[in-house]
């Protein structure tokens, strides 16, 4: 039975506690640039493109196609520069994914972030192996809360909606998930509390609160509406 069903993993604050290193690049970027991010605007943009970013917050400097993604490439590359020169993986997590991984669910990542950065977090966590499918910036168009990321990561793992359950903590994947039809439990992280999450189906404080039996319950639950 656990075959008929999947977690999708959000990967920025579910596997890697990376929200000090986006934040410490996005400021460097700034800098470079001679602009400014507030903690808050990193906050309330946090889950989307880095593109969607650029464009949102900063329109008039970056006012055409080219210079965004300039701008993009640049925040990326500092970002993995911070993250592999101190990976902190966030507790729990390679246990969870074996965990699923041996209960027989397939697995996925489902992140906005660039593929090399998706690469950089799995071989941290030599984990490879272990998912099915990944999801990143080049197979996307839109960012969350647009449910497409998770909608493509099921279809890839050759399972409906209903059947996959999402990690995540931020609201705007949240949302992203319920709106793809799917169950999520939200993980409070760093920058993250109970009460931003409190639209997830559970709330959680650390991801060994997952184990497989919530996960089925869950799933099992979902499955019942349809």
């Amino acid at each position: 039975m656990t075959q008929q069903y999947a977690v999708i993993f959000d990967m920025d604050g579910v596997l890697v506690d990376s929200y000090q290193a986006h934040l410490d690049s996005w400021r460097r970027l700034c800098r470079e640039q001679g602009l400014e991010m507030t903690e808050r605007d990193f906050a309330a943009t946090f889950g989307r493109t880095s593109r969607e970013v650029i464009g949102q917050l900063w329109s008039q400097q970056a006012s055409d196609d080219r210079v965004i993604a300039e701008w993009d490439e640049r925040k990326e590359a500092l970002f993995r520069e911070l993250l592999q020169r101190d990976f902190p993986a966030m507790p729990g997590a390679v246990e969870l994914i074996d965990r699923l991984h041996e209960a027989g669910f397939r697995l996925a990542i489902g992140s906005s972030a660039p593929p090399e950065n998706v690469h950089v977090v799995l071989n941290q966590l030599a984990r490879h192996h272990s998912f099915q499918a990944a999801i990143s910036a080049i197979d996307v168009t839109r960012g969350k809360p647009d449910p497409q990321v998770f909608l493509l990561a099921a279809a890839r793992l050759g399972l409906p909606a209903a059947r996959c359950l999402v990690i995540e903590d931020a609201p705007l994947g949240i949302t992203a998930a319920h709106s793809a039809g799917m169950r999520c439990v939200g993980l409070v992280s760093t920058g993250r509390t109970a009460e931003l999450l409190a639209d997830a189906d559970l709330v959680i404080h650390h991801l060994e609160e997952l184990q497989v039996p919530v996960v089925r319950r869950l799933l099992d639950a979902r499955d019942a509406e349809k």
